[in-house]
C-alpha cells in the first residue's frame, strides 16, 4: 500500500510536465492561424503518418475585430468570450477537429489566453468574432460575464495604468500589458470563469494548454486555476491523466521574473533557446558550433524536464517577443533547416516545430512595419484554406516547415532515438560537429566555409543507411546519400560546405 501510495503522488506531481503525446511520439508542431478544418485534415493525412505528436492551436475563443490595421494576427489574444468561434472556425468545426485528430493519436493543445481581455480601446459594440456585445471602456463583457469588478485597475500602481517597469514585479503583474485589460485572478469567481473555460475544452478532448502570458500572472494565481481543472476525456486518454502544462514566460535574464517561479505549475517555454541557437549558426559574436557540447543546461537554460523548446515562434518570427535578431526562421531557409535539425536531434527539452504563413515584409528603419499581417485570407476577412500542392508543399501562402523534407525526417529521427543518451560528440574545434544518440542515431553539421571530410564513431550497428536530409528511405531505396557504417560503427562523412543542407542525419529505421 505504501509504495503504491507514493507511486500515486509522484505520478500526480509528474502529470502536468508530461507532454500526454502517444509513446514513441516526441514533438508537437503549431499550425499557426490555420483554420479547424484544415488542421483535423492535416492531422490525418499528414500528422499521423510522419509521427507527430500534436497540434498547438490558435486560441479558439471569441476575440475583438480588429480593423485597423486589418484583421492582424494578435486580435486572436484579445479575447471577448469564453465562447468557441473565431476565424479559425466555430464549435461544431472544432469538436470534428479534435476528435479526428485524437482518433488518429494526434493531440490538440490549446493556447489559453486567461491573463486578460481586449485592449483598453476596442470600443463598445458586438465587433467580435461570434457577435457577442462588450464593452472595453466599461470593462463589461457580458458574454463570460465579467464586469469592472473582475479586473485589476485598483491594484496597478503604475502612472498609466500600464506595464512601465519590467523591474516591478506587481506592475508586471497587476497592470495592462500593452492596455490588454487585467483580469483580477485572485478573485475565485474569475478563476471560475477561466477554469469552466478550460474545462470545457478538456471535456472535448484537448490534451493541454499553452498559458498564454503567463509571466503577467502571479504563480499562485495559476496554480489556482489548475487546480479546478477536471482530468484528460477518458475516451482517449488514461483514467487520471492530467492536462500538460506549458507557460509563456519570457525569461532572457535581467529580469526578476524568472521561469522557475513557474515550475510548480508546468513546462516553460525557453526563450533563450531559440536566441542562443540562433547567435551560433549565425556564428555571430566569435560564437562556434563546438561551443554547443555542453548545450541545454550547461547554456543556463531551465531543467530539460521543465522545458519546451523551439526555434522561433509567431512571435518572435515577426520580432515581436524575445530573441531578437538572431532568430531563425523559414526566411533564412538553409540556416533555419540546420537549427531545427540540432533541436530535433539533440536530447534537451520537449521540442515544438513552427509552421508559419508568409507575409510581405517592409523593414523601415530596421523595423518590419507589416509585423502585424494577419493570415493569408480572402477579401471578407476569412482566413485562406491551406492548400496541397503536387509536390506536398503548401499553397495560399502557407509556408508549412513542418512539411519541408528535412524538418518532418527529423521529427521521425527524433522519434527513433527517444530515451537514447547523448552520445560520441565530436568537433573541429569550429562549426564542424556531430554527436549520436546511443546506438540508434547520428547527425553531422558542417556550418564552416570549408569542405568535410572525417571519419567517425557514429555508435550505430554496421550497415548501409539512407540520410533522411538529402533525402529519405522510400521501400529498399535511397532517394538521397548513403552512408556506410563499418563492424567497428566507424563511418566516413563528407560534406561540401556548398551543399544544399550542409548536415547529414542517420538513424536505424532509414538502414537499407
Amino acid at each position: 500500500m505504501g509504495i503504491y501510495f507514493l507511486l500515486l503522488i509522484v505520478g500526480f506531481c509528474w502529470a502536468q510536465y508530461n507532454p500526454n503525446t502517444l509513446s514513441g511520439k516526441t514533438s508537437i508542431v503549431h499550425l499557426f492561424e490555420w483554420r479547424w478544418v484544415d488542421i483535423a485534415l492535416e492531422c490525418e493525412r499528414y500528422l499521423a503518418p510522419n509521427g507527430f505528436g500534436g497540434v498547438q492551436i490558435s486560441p479558439p475563443n471569441e476575440n475583438v475585430i480588429i480593423t485597423d490595421p486589418w484583421q492582424p494576427w494578435w486580435e486572436r489574444y484579445q479575447p471577448v468570450s469564453y465562447k468557441l468561434c473565431t476565424r479559425s472556425g466555430n464549435e461544431t468545426q472544432f469538436r470534428d477537429m479534435v476528435t479526428r485528430c485524437n482518433d488518429v493519436g494526434v493531440h490538440i493543445y490549446v493556447d489559453a489566453v486567461i491573463n486578460h481581455m481586449c485592449g483598453a480601446n476596442a470600443g463598445a459594440g458586438d465587433h467580435a468574432t461570434c457577435g457577442s456585445y462588450f464593452n472595453a471602456k466599461t470593462e463589461d463583457f457580458p458574454a463570460v460575464p465579467y464586469s469592472g469588478w473582475d479586473f485589476n485597475d485598483g491594484k496597478c500602481k503604475s502612472r498609466s495604468g500600464d506595464i512601465e517597469n519590467y523591474h516591478d514585479i506587481s506592475q508586471v503583474r497587476d497592470c495592462r500589458l500593452v492596455s490588454l485589460l487585467d483580469l483580477a485572478l485572485e478573485k475565485d469567481y474569475v478563476r471560475s470563469k477561466v477554469a469552466e473555460y478550460m474545462n470545457y475544452l478538456i471535456d472535448i478532448g484537448v490534451a493541454g494548454f499553452r498559458i498564454d502570458a503567463a509571466k503577467h500572472m502571479w504563480p499562485e494565481d495559476v496554480k489556482a486555476i489548475l487546480d479546478k481543472l477536471k482530468d484528460l476525456n477518458a475516451k482517449w486518454f488514461s483514467a487520471g491523466t492530467k492536462p500538460f502544462i506549458f507557460q509563456e514566460v519570457i525569461d532572457l535574464g535581467g529580469e526578476p521574473i524568472k521561469g522557475s517561479d513557474y515550475f510548480g505549475n508546468g513546462r516553460v517555454t525557453e526563450f533563450k533557446y531559440g536566441a542562443k541557437l540562433g547567435t551560433v549558426i549565425r556564428k555571430w559574436n566569435g560564437e562556434k558550433m563546438a561551443y554547443l557540447k555542453n548545450w541545454g543546461e550547461g547554456w543556463g537554460f531551465v531543467p530539460s524536464d521543465r522545458a519546451l523548446v523551439f526555434v522561433d515562434n509567431h512571435d518572435n518570427q515577426r520580432g515581436h517577443g524575445a530573441g531578437g535578431a538572431s532568430i531563425l526562421t523559414f526566411w533564412d531557409p538553409r540556416l533555419y533547416k540546420m537549427a531545427v535539425g540540432f533541436m530535433l536531434a539533440h536530447p534537451y527539452g520537449f521540442t515544438r516545430v513552427m509552421s508559419s504563413f508568409r507575409w510581405p515584409r517592409s523593414f523601415v528603419n530596421g523595423r518590419d512595419v507589416n509585423d502585424w499581417i494577419g493570415p493569408p485570407s480572402n477579401s471578407d476577412g476569412s482566413t485562406k484554406p491551406v492548400t496541397i500542392n503536387a509536390d506536398t508543399t503548401c499553397g495560399n501562402d502557407w509556408v508549412c516547415e513542418h512539411r519541408w523534407r528535412q524538418i518532418k525526417n527529423m521529427v521521425i529521427f527524433r522519434n527513433v532515438v527517444d530515451g537514447q543518451p547523448f552520445s560520441n560528440w565530436w568537433d573541429n574545434g569550429n562549426n564542424q560537429v556531430a554527436f549520436g544518440r546511443g546506438n540508434k542515431g547520428f547527425i553531422v553539421f558542417n556550418n564552416d566555409d570549408w569542405n568535410m571530410n572525417i571519419s567517425l564513431q557514429t555508435g550505430l550497428p554496421a550497415g548501409t543507411y539512407c540520410d533522411v536530409i538529402s533525402g529519405q528511405k522510400e521501400g529498399n531505396k535511397c532517394t538521397g546519400k548513403q552512408m556506410y557504417v563499418s563492424g567497428d560503427g566507424m563511418a566516413n562523412f563528407q560534406i561540401s560546405n556548398n551543399a544544399e543542407d550542409p548536415f547529414v542525419a542517420i538513424h536505424v529505421n532509414a538502414r537499407l
